[in-house]
């Protein structure tokens, strides 16, 4: 029986509410401060069917539709692609690696104690031969392994920076040029500029014959060689010719040098686990 709704001057009267007027008399009255349910509920929102939620920015990006899952490791990639970028800033067209970026990054890594190796890419056609001597002497000084592969080419002051890691791999048809150091622009004051790029040349040709196998004669010869360079001197050498001179380690891909590096970094726990016996 629905509840009757008296005036406030009857006694025992309950106060009018139009709120609590039942609009649909053949459903039952809901009670006064009662939790009430939708009778009626929404239905479940439609499943669109279509491109997953980042699938055409991937191919905008990238050229593929998905991309794999960034996997946490303890090998840390770093990448020296097209021109070495020093003290002066190159056109924006230009591929660029800044060194700038490249050594705090690398500082940063040697101090992370969750990376425990670090694999270095090379495909570079050189740059500035401070800025690439400055890289390769902090990855030469550093104290987790470190493996470095050329891929495309490392040339130039690219080559320093291929041997300063504990091992280097090339593939097989990867290039590097070997050729003395050039000067562009005017040059102002001739015999002090020769002297300084000569003691600059020194510099490289040390560090090169001092993390590789090459012996300094045989650097010297690759560098200064004429006829196989139009218009210019040095040596182009491609894969295995590297490792015949014995500026590169290993004739390797990808695959290799991560297998190499994951060796290195086992040796290295074997070693500190030993010392702390």
């Amino acid at each position: 029986m629905n509840p009757r709704f008296y005036n406030n001057n009857e006694p025992g009267g309950v106060p009018y509410n139009p709120n609590t007027v039942n609009p649909n008399p053949l459903q039952p009255p809901v009670a006064p401060n009662m939790p009430q349910t939708n009778p009626h509920p929404p239905a479940a929102p439609k499943r669109v069917m279509g491109q997953a939620k980042g699938t055409l920015e991937n191919i905008k990006e990238m050229g593929t539709p998905t991309m794999p899952e960034t996997v946490k490791s303890n090998i840390h990639c770093v990448t020296i692609v097209g021109q070495i970028e020093g003290h002066i800033m190159l056109p924006q067209q230009n591929k660029t690696t800044k060194y700038e970026h490249i050594i705090p990054q690398l500082v940063g890594i040697e101090q992370d104690d969750n990376i425990e190796g670090v694999l270095l890419i090379l495909n570079t056609v050189g740059g500035d031969v401070e800025a690439g001597l400055a890289i390769a002497e902090v990855v030469a000084t550093m104290t987790k392994p470190t493996v470095t592969l050329v891929l495309g080419g490392g040339h130039s002051i690219g080559v320093p920076i291929a041997v300063s890691g504990d091992y280097s791999f090339i593939a097989p048809t990867a290039s590097m040029t070997i050729h003395p150091i050039r000067l562009n622009g005017l040059v102002i004051g001739v015999p002090q500029t020769y002297d300084y790029l000569d003691k600059m040349q020194d510099r490289v040709i040390r560090f090169v014959t001092e993390h590789s196998k090459i012996s300094d004669q045989q650097f010297r010869e690759l560098m200064f060689r004429t006829g196989e360079l139009a218009r210019d001197i040095g040596t182009v050498v491609i894969g295995k010719d590297a490792v015949e001179y014995g500026l590169i380690d290993e004739v390797g891909g990808i695959g290799q040098a991560l297998c190499k590096l994951k060796q290195f970094i086992e040796e290295r726990k074997g070693r500190e686990r030993c010392m702390l016996q």
